[in-house]
C-alpha cells in the first residue's frame, strides 16, 4: 500500500476480544484481568501477523483507536507488547484497554512511517504524540497567469499558476513583507477583476506602492523587469538587487533626474527594511527549519523557525499532547513526521535533540520532498547559536503557556465555586446568535477549557427554521426538511434549533461521552428566556446532567453589571472586580465575536448571489460571461433571445434556458 492512499479499508482485523469487558465488576483484580485479556488479544494476533513492515492500530472495546504504530517487522513488534513485565506502566494501561488489533502491510518501513504519521494526525489516538495545532502556513504568491503578475498572500494548495515563496510563520509576517515588496518593486496587489475595470490609478499608485499597469503608466516590458527583480530578491539575490537599485539611483542623480532618484531611494529603503528584519548571515543556512524542544512540568514546547533564501520568515510554537513519561527523542520524531505530512520539507533541519529513528525519518522526509534531507543536531558554531536562540524561545513560550494554564485553571475553579459545580469544568460551550433584522441568521458555538479557547472545535449553524420576512409574507412553503418555521429574528427559536441540532448529534454519535466532546457547562448569551428555552431543549432530549447558565448584559449593556441566571435560582450579580466575572465576559464576548463574524461572512456571500444563480445550467463561467456582457443580472433578465445568443460562451440552448427562466411567467 502507498502512504498517500486512504488506509480505512486496507486494515485487516487480526484479533478481537470476545465477551464482556471488566467495567462495573467491582473486582479488586479487575485491572490485572483486563491486562491479561488485552495480552491474549495480542498473543492471538501475533500468530497470524507477517514478518514484514507495516502499520498496526490498537482499538478499544468501542472501536476507538488507542495507538497507531509502525514496525519494520510487525510480528516482532507486536510480540513485545505481550511481555507485560517489561512494559512501562503507560503501555501496560494501553494493553489493558486493547480489544482488537488491525494491521496494514507496506512495501518498506519508510512507507510505514509515512502512513503512521498520516493516521495519527487523522485519528488522534490518545496514546500517541498529538500535534494539536496544524494550521496551514501563508505564502507569498507572484501569479503567473496574467500579463501583469500580481503579488498576494496565499494559503492552501499550490494550484494557481505562479511562484510561491515561504512558508511564513504568520499572516502578519506575510503582510509586512508584501507591503515592503510593494514599495520596493511597485507591483500590483489588486484582483484581476479590479485591474480590468480601472480607468484611472488607485490610491496604491499615489502612495507609491504600485506602478499602475492597469492604466498603462508602465509598459509590459518594464513591469516584467520589476517582477523579475522581485523574484530574484525572494530567491536570495537581495544584495545584487540592492546594488542595481543603488546604481540606478546614482545614475538618475547624475542626470539631475531627482524625481526618479527619489523613487529609487525609496525602493532601496524598503529593501533595507526587509533585510534588517529578516536577513541572516550563517554559512550553509539557505533553506532550513530550526526546531528546538523544551520540556518542563510534564509538558513540551517545540519552537519552529523558518529560514528561506537566507531570510528569517518567522517562528511558531507548538504544544503537542503526549504522555508525561515520553523522552524528547520520541516526541520530536513523532512531531516531525506529523508536521511535514502536509508541508514542504527544506533540505536542512537543525534540531536541538536527536530524534528516534533519525536515519529512517530522514529517508521518509527525503521521499516526501523528492530531494535529500539532512537532519543535523549542531553542537557548536553559528548553527548551534540558531538552535540555542530557538531553545530560548521554546523555554519562554512554555513558561507563558504554563502560567496561562495555571491562571485558567484558577478561573475555572472559581467559576465552579460561584455556580455550585462539583468540580472545575474541563469543557465549556458558549452559544450565541447573530442576524440583521432576521436575515441571514446564524448560531455559533465556542469551546473553552483549561488550555483556553479551543478554536478548532468552534461550530457555526446556519439557521433553518426562520425565513426572510418577505418569504413569510408571500406564504412561503414549509421547509424542505419538514421543520417548523419561526418569525425572523426569533432568538428563542434560533437558540432552540442550535441546541437541538448540537445535542441530537452528540447523542447519536457519542452517547456515552467516550470522546470527551460533551460539555461540563453550557453558557447561553441571554437572560431567563434564553435559559428556559435551553432547559426545554434538554428536557425534550432527556439530558439532565449538563449544567446550564445564562448571562444577560447589564442595564444599558453596561459591562461589569451582567446578571448570571441559574435554573430555579435568583439572578446572581458578581463583584465588578471579581476575576471570574471578567472570565465570563471573555467567554461571552468571544462567542459574540464568532457569531457576528459568521453572520457577516454569510451576509456577504448572500449579497454576491444574483438572479442568475437560480437559472438551471448556469455555472460560474457562464454567469461571469453574461455579467461582463450585460453589466448586471437585471440587464440579463431584460435581454432578448438574440442578445443572449450573441454572448461569447453561451450556446443557443443555454440562451434559451436563460430567456425562458426570466420570461416564462410573463
Amino acid at each position: 500500500m502507498r502512504p498517500d492512499e486512504d488506509p480505512g479499508d486496507s486494515f485487516t482485523q487480526v484479533a478481537a476480544l470476545n465477551g464482556a469487558g471488566d467495567e462495573g465488576t467491582g473486582s479488586a483484580n479487575a485491572p490485572a484481568v483486563s491486562m491479561e485479556r488485552g495480552r491474549d488479544v495480542l498473543v492471538r494476533a501475533v500468530k497470524t501477523l507477517p514478518g514484514g513492515p507495516g502499520v498496526y492500530r490498537m482499538l478499544s472495546r468501542k472501536g476507538e483507536p488507542l495507538y497507531v504504530g509502525k514496525a519494520r517487522n510487525l510480528k516482532k513488534r507486536v510480540y513485545t507488547y505481550t511481555q507485560l513485565a517489561k512494559l512501562p506502566y503507560r503501555i501496560q494501561r494501553m494493553v489493558a484497554e486493547t480489544a482488537s488489533l488491525e494491521v496494514v502491510t507496506t512495501h518498506t518501513e519508510v512507507e510505514a512511517l509515512l502512513l503512521e504519521s498520516n493516521l495519527v494526525k487523522r485519528l488522534m489516538p490518545r496514546y500517541n504524540v498529538q500535534l494539536r495545532d496544524d494550521k496551514s502556513f501563508p505564502y507569498i504568491l507572484l501569479t503567473g497567469d496574467h500579463d501583469f503578475p500580481r503579488i498576494m498572500k496565499h494559503r492552501g494548495a499550490h494550484t494557481q499558476p505562479g511562484d510561491y515563496y515561504g512558508p511564513f510563520a504568520s499572516a502578519g509576517a506575510v503582510n509586512r513583507t508584501i507591503t515592503a515588496l510593494e514599495k520596493a518593486f511597485l507591483l500590483r496587489s489588486c484582483t484581476d477583476h479590479v485591474f480590468a475595470a480601472r480607468s484611472r490609478p488607485c490610491l496604491m499608485y499615489h502612495i507609491k506602492r504600485c506602478s499602475a499597469p492597469c492604466v498603462d503608466y508602465i509598459s509590459k516590458e518594464d513591469y516584467a523587469k520589476l517582477v523579475q527583480q522581485a523574484r530574484d530578491f525572494l530567491s536570495g539575490r537581495s544584495q545584487e538587487i540592492q546594488r542595481e537599485l543603488q546604481e540606478a539611483m546614482q545614475d538618475a542623480s547624475d542626470r539631475l533626474d531627482f524625481e526618479s532618484a527619489a523613487i529609487y531611494r525609496d525602493r532601496v529603503r524598503a529593501l533595507a527594511h526587509i533585510q534588517s528584519h529578516q536577513d541572516i548571515n550563517v554559512a550553509g543556512v539557505h533553506d532550513a527549519d530550526v526546531i528546538a524542544l523544551h520540556q518542563e512540568a510534564g509538558q513540551t514546547c517545540i519552537q519552529v523557525f523558518f529560514f528561506r533564501a537566507g531570510r528569517n520568515y518567522g517562528n511558531r510554537a507548538y504544544f503537542p499532547g503526549h504522555d508525561r513519561t515520553l523522552e524528547p527523542g520520541e516526541i520530536l520524531a513523532s512531531f516531525l513526521a506529523q508536521f511535514y505530512d502536509n508541508k514542504p520539507v527544506p533540505r536542512l533541519l537543525l534540531l536541538s535533540h536527536a530524534p528516534d529513528d533519525r536515519e529512517l525519518l530522514a529517508e521518509a522526509l527525503a521521499e516526501r520532498a523528492q530531494a535529500k534531507v539532512e537532519i543535523h543536531v549542531p553542537q557548536r558554531g553559528d548553527k548551534r547559536k540558531l538552535v540555542d536562540h530557538a531553545l530560548t524561545n521554546a523555554r519562554e513560550a512554555l513558561a507563558r503557556h504554563l502560567s496561562e494554564s495555571n491562571s485558567q485553571r484558577r478561573l475555572l475553579e472559581g467559576l465552579a465555586e460561584h455556580l455550585g459545580l462539583e468540580q472545575a469544568p474541563e469543557r465549556i460551550e458558549v452559544y450565541d446568535n447573530s442576524h440583521t433584522r432576521g436575515s441571514e441568521p446564524y448560531g455559533a458555538m465556542i469551546v473553552a477549557g483549561p488550555e483556553g479557547f479551543r478554536k478548532n472545535q468552534y461550530r457555526k449553524f446556519k439557521i433553518r427554521t426562520t425565513r426572510k420576512l418577505a418569504e413569510e409574507t408571500e406564504g412561503a412553503a414549509p421547509h424542505k426538511n419538514g421543520e417548523s418555521t419561526a418569525a425572523p429574528g426569533d432568538d428563542y427559536a434560533m437558540m432552540r434549533e442550535v441546541l437541538t441540532r448540537r445535542f441530537q448529534r452528540a447523542m447519536k454519535e457519542d452517547p456515552d461521552n467516550q470522546s470527551g466532546q460533551w460539555p461540563d457547562l453550557v453558557l447561553v448569551d441571554g437572560g431567563r428566556g434564553q435559559l428556559n428555552t435551553a432547559l426545554e431543549v434538554f428536557a425534550d432530549l432527556g439530558i439532565s446532567d449538563v449544567p446550564m447558565v445564562g448571562v444577560a448584559k447589564g442595564p444599558d449593556r453596561d459591562a461589569g453589571r451582567e446578571r448570571i441566571f441559574l435554573p430555579e435560582r435568583q439572578p446572581m450579580l458578581l463583584n465588578k472586580d471579581d476575576p471570574v466575572l471578567y472570565f465570563i465576559q471573555r467567554l461571552r464576548d468571544e462567542a459574540h465575536r464568532f457569531a457576528i463574524g459568521t453572520h457577516r461572512a454569510g451576509r456577504g456571500k448572500a449579497r454576491l448571489r444574483s438572479a442568475l444563480d437560480d437559472v438551471p445550467g448556469i455555472g460560474a463561467k457562464r454567469k461571469r460571461a453574461l455579467l461582463l456582457h450585460f453589466g448586471s443580472a437585471k440587464a440579463v433578465a431584460a435581454a432578448g433571445l438574440a442578445d443572449l445568443e450573441a454572448v461569447e460562451g453561451i450556446s443557443k440552448t443555454v440562451a434559451r434556458k436563460v430567456y425562458d427562466h426570466f420570461h416564462s411567467a410573463a
